[in-house]
């Protein structure tokens, strides 16, 4: 229950993990003001930090805040605010299509949250506060992080500069906006004291970091800077775009050791048709020429890819491209999503709208093709050894993610043994399925600075 005198908060989080990350800055922001943030207490305020991203994401965060109201009315909860990208989306449109919360605030506020949180339980009337995104970033140590302590995002940016014309996010999030790299540094220096040794750096396009600040694009010295942290291990980079993956930012990728051989690249498409009517770089070949580069420099690199399909105009020709693409590719993962219509974007009104039932059909042949290759690419690390980081015990295994996995987005590993959680150990890989590693625990192991993680993957001969 809630501490006598003490408002508590309750925080519900949609969407990706910059969203996480906002949530987490606002329960610190609060704790450090005095509320307590416990999702298990009786809630005296509930914050829903809500994603607008896709119209699925808008039907989830509407009907998250029909949940809250209802709450309200019954006594469950106190005050309701509405909060993050479907508000700064929707504005006043949402306090009419999801009516009943006590309040309605835009992105980018979170170092403000205590004020708003006040004001919200003093007030007799709505508040709406939904200001053209500017991004004030919290105080390094005001953080809450309810989670896994040994793994982190860290939030390089926010914003995107990029007029892809299937994408809502710069109409919400704004222009790309770096955070300066000493706030950067200061923020992986304080994650890895309080148990971080895994740092997942995000941002809509971590290629463009710097460019706003220092007029160059920075990822490089950024990671050079990160790679001589201490206590962190591994850091892995989300997302990358495709032409500004240059030679300095592969080569960070090949000879920094604690910089992961992992490169997540949303490409959408590959034929060069549809990618000019989505305002996105570049062709298949090229993309291909890409990973040749990628794959000479770095041997053992882990790339994913997400695709749209059913873009307004795709033709069966169009699409058998993206699947000769795909299996000439052989990513480690992809991703896929049915193309969603987006009002106020510019896909939005093009014309040769693909229907329903050939969207959902063409998917299911790409992730068909993909899985096979998935199976592929797992099979070949069979009686070689990785290292894995222990995320959980179930069932008399142990669970871990490699190199080759993000948090919530790809494989596991599975293990058999006992390791603490948190741990980084060495095991041996014995059977493959499409998605996960089955393996035996070889030894517990913490890696040092002189031990690049391809190095840690290098082929063993059974034992």
């Amino acid at each position: 229950m809630a501490t006598p005198g003490k408002p508590n908060v309750r925080i519900v989080t949609l969407g990706c993990a910059k969203n996480e990350v906002d949530s987490e800055e606002i329960a610190g922001v609060l704790s450090d003001a005095g509320f307590g943030v416990d999702g298990l207490a009786t809630a005296d305020v509930t914050v829903i930090n809500t994603c607008g991203f896709l119209e699925a994401s808008k039907r989830e965060s509407i009907e998250a805040i029909r949940e809250a109201v209802a709450d309200k009315r019954k006594g469950k909860t106190g005050r309701v605010v509405v909060a993050g990208c479907l508000a700064q989306r929707m504005g006043a449109e949402l306090a009419r299509l999801a009516p009943g919360a006590d309040a309605y605030i835009g992105v980018g506020q979170m170092n403000r949250f205590a004020d708003i949180v006040r004001d919200v339980q003093s007030r007799a009337t709505q508040l709406i506060d939904i200001q053209p995104p500017h991004h004030r970033w919290a105080a390094v140590e005001s953080r809450a992080r309810p989670g896994h302590p040994w793994s982190a995002y860290l939030k390089l940016s926010e914003g995107c500069d990029h007029k892809c014309t299937f994408c809502t996010i710069p109409s919400f999030r704004g222009p790309h906006q770096s955070k300066p790299i000493e706030r950067v540094l200061a923020e992986a220096e304080h994650l890895a004291k309080h148990g971080a040794i895994e740092l997942n750096l995000i941002a809509q396009d971590v290629t463009q970091y710097g460019f706003d600040l220092y007029k160059r694009f920075t990822l490089p010295d950024l990671l050079r800077e990160l790679d001589a942290v201490e206590g962190v291990e591994w850091i892995r980079l989300l997302y990358f775009y495709p032409n500004r993956l240059t030679d300095d930012v592969i080569d960070a990728l090949a000879n920094l050791p604690k910089v992961l051989p992992y490169v997540d690249i949303p490409l959408q498409h590959a034929h060069p048709e549809v990618l000019r009517r989505m305002r996105r770089p570049w062709d298949g070949e090229r993309y291909l020429r890409l990973f040749e580069k990628l794959r000479a420099a770095v041997p053992e690199v882990a790339i994913r890819s997400t695709f749209i399909v059913g873009f307004p105009g795709e033709t069966e020709a169009e699409f058998q491209y993206l699947l000769d693409f795909v299996a000439a590719a052989r990513m480690d993962r992809v991703g896929a999503f049915t193309y969603s219509r987006e009002p106020g974007t510019p896909s939005h009104d093009m014309e040769g709208q693909v229907p329903f039932r050939a969207k959902r059909e063409r998917y299911a042949r790409l992730m068909e093709l993909q899985q096979g290759i998935s199976l592929a690419k797992n099979q070949a690390w069979i009686g070689r050894d990785l290292t894995v980081l222990i995320e959980e015990s179930r069932d008399g295994w142990l669970v871990g993610r490699s190199f080759r996995d993000a948090p919530e987005i790809d494989g596991l590993v599975y293990l058999e043994g006992e390791s603490p959680l948190g741990s980084l150990v060495r095991a041996r890989v014995s059977s493959a399925e499409p998605y996960d590693l089955v393996g035996t625990l070889l030894s517990a192991s913490r890696p040092s600075r002189s031990l690049h993680p391809l190095r840690l993957a290098t082929p063993s001969a059974p034992r």
